[in-house]
C-alpha cells in the first residue's frame, strides 16, 4: 500500500501547506484516461507563481477525460523525511504517485533546477533514465525557454514541445489518449513515432550526435525517419484566440508572486543581443485591450486578489497600455485593487503613467540599464542613453519618489574596469539629481548586478563568459566603489553563473555530469545554501569535461551547435551581423514600428507581428 504524508510528518516540517493540496479553483478529475502531472522543479511557491503552468493547467482540465495535475519539488526536510518512509512523490490533486501517472511534464526555466528534475522523477519512482525506463512508466516530457537547448537533459525527457505550448499540448494528449485507448500499439517507441510527426516535437532518442577531435559537434542527425532534420518551434499566432485562465488556482500560504497575473502580449523586438527570450519568443503579438479588461474583470471577482500584474518581455512597449491602466485604475480604485508593472524601460517611462499605478497601492521604481557606460549599453543594443534615465529618475523625484532600483549585468562582452566603475557613477549621478529636485540628499538608490551569462540563440551564442576570478573581481570592484550613503549593492555568487554558463550552450555528454552531481547530492542549485560548486567541478572532472570549455571557450564563426536542429526560426545570419555590430557598438534599431531587420522570424513562421494601436489607426 502507498504511504501518503500523514500529520505527524506535516507537523514536523517547514510551510505544510505546500503538500497538502486542496486550495480553491483546484480541480480534480479521479476517473480521468489520462493523468498529466505539471511538474515545477522548484518548491511550490516559486511554482505557483508560474504564470505557463497556469494557462497550461486551465487548457488541459478543459478536456474530456484527461486530468492535469500539479506537483513541485519537496524542500529538503520533506525529502529526507519521504526517503526515510518510502513516501513516493506525488500530485496535489489526487495523490497520484508520479510513477502512475502517464505523462510528467517539466518547465526548464533555469538550467541550475535540473537536478531537481532528476530528484523528482526519482522521488516518485520513475526511472530517471530514459532508455530504462520500462513499457509502463510514463512518458517525461519537457518545455519552456530552456528547451531551445534541452541537450544536456536528452538522456533524461522522452520528449520535448518546443515553443509555445497552449496548441500543441493538447494534441498531443489527443494523440496519447487515441494510442492508449487503442491498445499502445508498437509500445513506447510506437508512441514516440506518433507523437515526433507533430509539428514541434522533438524526440533526442530519435538523433544521434557526432563530435569532431577537438570535442565540437560535428552533426546532428536523425535517425528514425519520421524524426524532421530540424524541429521548428510552435507558435500562437493570435493572442486573443487563447482561453486564458480566469479562475486559476489561489493558494493557501503566500507565494511569490501573491497577485494576479494577466499577460497583456507576447514577445519583443527590442533585440537587446543578451536576451535569450527576446530572440526565441519573437514576434510581437499583443492582446486586444478589451480582450484584457475583461479577463481581468473575471479574475479579480473568482481570486479576490488586490493586485493585477500586467507581464510581458517589455510591458511599457503595450501600444494601448496608458488607457488600458486607466480604464483599470478606474473600475477597480473602490474595491481598492491595484495595477502594477514589472521594471520599466527608461525611454519609454511615462511619469504621469506611473503615478496613477501608485494611487493605490505605493512602491519604488525599478529600471533596468543593464549597462553603466554609453558604450556597453550601445554593444548590448539597449538603446538607451544616461540622459534617457536622469529623465526618467528626475520625473520621478519630482512626483514624490524616493527609492529607486537598477538593474545591471557584469562580465558582458567588451567590458573594461572603466565601465564596471560606470555603474557606480551612475548610482551616484542619479542621487546628485535627486538632490537637485528634491534639494536635499536622502534619495535612496538600490544598484543590482548579476553575472552575465552567454544563451542559445542570442548574438552572444559565440562568446566566451569572464572566468570567475575575473568575475569575483569585477564584482568587488563594483562593491568598492559603491560604498557610498543611501546606495545599497545586491549581487549573485559568482560560481552559478558559470554552472549556468556550461549548461547553457552545453550537449548531451553533459548529462553524465548531471547525473554525477545529482548522486553526490546536488539539488536546489538555484539556492546558494544548497550549491556546491566543488560537487560540479568534481562531476565534470569524473566525466573527463571542463567548464572551460563550455563557458569560457570563445566559438568560431562556423561552429555547430549542440542545439541547431531546435529551431526558433531566427536566422545565425542574422545573429552572427548582430554580434559583429556588438563588437562595433552598432546599434539595431527596434522593427516593430520600422522595416525588417532580418531576423527572419516573421516570414518562416508566417505570423505578423500584431500592434493593437497601429490597427486601430
Amino acid at each position: 500500500m502507498k504511504k501518503e504524508l500523514g500529520i505527524d510528518i506535516l507537523n514536523s516540517i517547514q510551510k505544510p501547506a505546500r503538500y497538502t493540496g486542496g486550495e480553491f479553483s483546484s480541480v480534480i478529475k479521479e476517473n480521468a484516461t489520462v493523468r498529466m502531472a505539471l511538474a515545477f522543479p522548484d518548491i511550490y511557491e516559486v511554482g505557483m507563481s508560474y504564470l505557463g503552468f497556469k494557462i497550461l493547467y486551465h487548457l488541459v482540465n478543459k478536456m474530456d477525460d484527461v486530468a492535469a495535475e500539479r506537483v513541485y519539488a519537496p524542500w529538503v526536510d520533506l525529502e529526507e523525511k519521504m526517503r526515510a518512509e518510502d513516501i513516493v512523490l506525488s500530485t496535489l490533486e489526487t495523490k497520484q504517485a508520479l510513477c502512475e501517472c502517464d505523462l510528467v511534464g517539466f518547465t526548464l526555466q533555469y538550467e541550475l533546477s535540473y537536478t531537481n528534475i532528476l530528484n523528482m522523477l526519482d522521488l516518485g519512482k520513475v526511472t530517471v533514465l530514459a532508455a530504462d525506463r520500462k513499457e509502463d512508466e510514463p512518458f517525461v516530457v519537457v518545455g519552456g525557454p530552456c528547451v531551445y537547448n534541452p541537450e544536456p537533459l536528452a538522456e533524461v525527457f522522452d520528449f520535448a514541445i518546443v515553443g509555445e505550448g497552449e496548441e500543441v499540448l493538447i494534441e498531443v494528449l489527443e494523440c496519447y489518449k487515441n494510442w492508449k485507448v487503442a491498445g499502445k500499439p508498437g509500445g513506447r517507441k510506437g508512441f514516440l513515432e506518433k507523437v515526433v510527426t507533430i509539428k514541434g516535437i522533438y524526440v533526442p532518442a530519435f538523433y544521434d550526435v557526432s563530435y569532431n577531435a577537438d570535442g565540437t559537434v560535428a552533426e546532428v542527425t536523425p535517425n528514425n525517419a519520421l524524426a524532421p532534420k530540424t524541429v521548428e518551434k510552435r507558435v500562437v499566432k493570435d493572442m486573443n484566440s487563447i482561453d486564458f485562465p480566469t479562475a486559476p488556482i489561489v493558494p493557501f500560504n503566500e507565494i511569490v508572486h501573491d497577485r494576479i497575473m494577466l499577460e497583456v502580449f507576447r514577445g519583443c523586438s527590442r533585440g537587446c543581443r543578451f536576451c535569450h527570450a527576446g530572440m526565441v519568443y519573437r514576434p510581437v503579438r499583443e492582446r486586444k485591450p478589451e480582450v484584457l479588461k475583461e479577463l481581468a474583470r473575471e479574475l479579480v471577482k473568482n481570486t479576490g486578489y488586490n493586485e493585477i500584474s500586467l507581464v510581458s518581455l517589455s510591458t511599457a512597449d503595450y501600444s494601448c497600455l496608458g488607457p488600458v491602466i486607466e480604464d483599470m485604475i478606474a473600475e477597480f480604485k473602490k474595491d481598492r485593487v491595484s495595477v502594477s508593472l514589472p521594471s520599466l524601460r527608461i525611454d519609454s517611462f511615462d511619469v504621469e503613467l506611473a503615478k496613477k499605478v501608485q494611487e493605490v497601492r505605493k512602491s519604488g521604481l525599478t529600471f533596468a540599464p543593464e549597462a553603466g557606460s554609453q558604450k556597453m549599453r550601445d554593444v548590448i543594443n539597449k538603446g538607451v542613453t544616461e540622459e534617457d534615465l536622469m529623465n526618467a529618475v528626475g520625473a520621478a523625484f519630482e512626483s514624490g519618489w524616493k527609492k529607486v532600483k537598477l538593474y545591471f549585468m557584469i562580465g558582458l562582452p567588451e567590458e573594461t574596469d572603466e565601465d564596471i566603475l560606470a555603474i557606480a557613477d551612475l548610482a551616484r549621478k542619479v542621487q546628485w539629481k535627486y538632490k537637485e529636485v528634491v534639494g536635499q540628499g536622502g534619495g535612496q538608490v538600490t544598484v543590482s548586478a548579476s553575472g552575465f551569462v552567454p544563451k542559445p540563440y542570442t548574438p552572444f551564442q559565440w562568446s566566451g563568459q569572464t572566468e570567475l576570478e575575473e568575475l569575483r573581481r569585477k564584482q568587488f570592484l563594483l562593491k568598492d566603489a559603491l560604498k557610498m550613503k543611501n546606495v545599497s549593492f545586491q549581487y549573485h555568487d559568482a560560481r552559478t553563473s558559470i554552472i549556468e554558463g556550461v549548461f547553457a550552450r552545453g550537449d548531451r555528454r553533459l548529462g553524465k555530469v548531471l547525473y554525477e552531481a545529482w548522486s553526490k547530492g546536488a539539488r536546489f542549485d538555484g539556492w546558494i545554501e544548497h550549491f556546491s560548486y566543488d560537487n560540479w567541478l568534481e562531476a565534470l572532472a569524473s566525466c573527463g569535461l571542463s567548464q572551460e570549455f563550455y563557458a569560457q571557450r570563445e566559438r568560431g564563426e562556423n561552429e555547430v551547435f549542440p542545439w541547431e536542429h531546435l529551431e526558433p526560426a531566427i536566422s545565425r545570419k542574422f545573429l552572427w551581423n548582430e554580434y559583429q555590430k556588438a563588437l562595433a557598438q552598432t546599434l539595431t534599431h527596434d522593427c516593430r514600428h520600422g522595416t525588417c531587420t532580418g531576423c527572419g522570424v516573421c516570414q518562416q513562421l508566417g505570423v505578423e507581428v500584431v500592434d493593437w494601436s497601429e490597427q486601430k489607426s
